[in-house]
């Protein structure tokens, strides 16, 4: 997750040191990381040696398939270690200053099976005891982030850690303000496939974290990787679309 042009040397050189590391433990690894698979294949590959998870199609598809390793801590403000939320994008020049005020405007999201950017919002609307409407879906977090830049949407939901890459390198970033956040759920979550023991993925992980020089370690945010409780994902699934009135 979070690979993006600007940080893609970043993440081949972090995946080095967890290959290498895997390696030495006696896992098989292969050289380079895998950017053509599908996610929704890949998490469900069952020769699956490393990924990383959104929560909400962890829960949905994938607890039963997968083991988990351990949750991505990018040091988000006012979240626990191992958590994230998402803070809403409205156009600098838009009229209203909060959340509530764009629940009936035109609201896209990346994907209906993301937490961050259709989950955590519903979530929010839903304990002020409305839901924001169906949203346009656009594929990516930058593409619903473009949308709202150019006034072909009117709020979007984005990952406090992508909206941070995003004002370092998506110019129409420019364009936007944060009128609100959502609440804290698990953050991106590292996953293999099912019967691993987590233990020696783990260690291998956090060793590669604490071996990143510290030019990576600016690129990629990653502060270390931190074990939750199953508790922290028992979360309620969202609206359908369809269920929701206009």
């Amino acid at each position: 997750m979070y690979d993006r042009p600007a940080n893609r040397s970043a993440h081949d050189a972090f995946w080095m040191l967890v290959r290498d590391n895997l390696r030495a433990s006696g896992i098989t690894a292969p050289d380079a990381l895998d950017r053509e698979t599908n996610y929704m294949t890949g998490w469900g590959r069952p020769d699956l040696v490393l990924g990383q998870i959104c929560n909400l199609p962890l829960r949905a598809n994938f607890l039963d398939k997968v083991t988990i390793i351990g949750a991505a801590d990018y040091g988000i403000s006012d979240c626990p270690a191992g958590h994230y939320n998402s803070v809403f994008l409205v156009h600098r020049d838009a009229a209203g200053d909060t959340p509530r005020d764009f629940v009936k405007a035109r609201f896209a999201a990346n994907s209906l099976m993301s937490h961050s950017g259709y989950g955590a919002p519903q979530a929010w609307a839903q304990s002020k005891g409305c839901l924001f409407r169906a949203p346009m879906i656009t594929g990516s977090h930058d593409r619903s982030a473009a949308m709202v830049a150019d006034r072909r949407a009117d709020i979007a939901a984005i990952d406090a850690q992508t909206w941070m890459q995003q004002q370092r390198d998506m110019p129409q970033a420019a364009d936007l303000r944060v009128v609100g956040v959502t609440g804290h759920a698990p953050c991106m979550t590292f996953i293999t496939h099912q019967g691993q023991d987590p233990a020696t993925h783990f260690s291998s992980i956090a060793d590669a974290i604490a071996g990143l020089n510290e030019q990576d370690q600016e690129s990629l945010g990653l502060r270390q990787i931190v074990s939750l409780p199953d508790a922290d994902y028992d979360l309620p699934m969202p609206p359908l679309p369809q269920t929701i009135d206009a």
